[in-house]
């Protein structure tokens, strides 16, 4: 899926999304990252929905965004209430929603010049992990 919106030199901007990978700002990742308008994390750690913990929410607590996005990958799943503690401890809400449309809403938020953090799982499929879903 691509989307189209006009790119800022100084923003980091998705322009698109597909099974095997995300585009931003003309540089493939295959893996899950967090993004924002000025950085992005690209060793962000789960390979998939499943293997999300509040450790790896840790990095939005950082970035104290006013707006805090949960890619969830293929489609919308919800953390258990235990993953998100450390964003409620630090009184931060969090919209979750499947990774292309926290995409979509990224990039809008983001071109609208607000702070946006999108936390996206793109799901690794590995032939050698069985319990990996395609």
């Amino acid at each position: 899926m691509k989307l189209h919106l006009t790119r800022s030199d100084n923003l980091y901007l998705v322009q698109s999304i597909t099974v095997e990978r995300i585009v931003i700002n003309n540089q493939v990742y295959t893996s899950s990252v967090i993004i924002t308008p000025q950085s992005i994390i690209t060793d962000w750690q789960p390979r998939r929905f499943a293997d999300l913990s509040a450790h790896d929410l840790l990095p939005l607590v950082d970035l104290a965004p006013e707006v805090a996005l949960l890619g969830t990958g293929k489609q919308l799943q919800f953390p258990a209430p235990h993953i998100t503690v450390p964003l409620i401890q630090n009184a931060m809400g969090l919209e979750v929603m499947d990774t292309p449309a926290a995409c979509r809403t990224y990039n809008i938020l983001a071109s609208e010049g607000r702070k946006v953090a999108a936390a996206l799982v793109f799901e690794i499929v590995d032939d050698a992990d069985p319990g990996a879903k395609s």
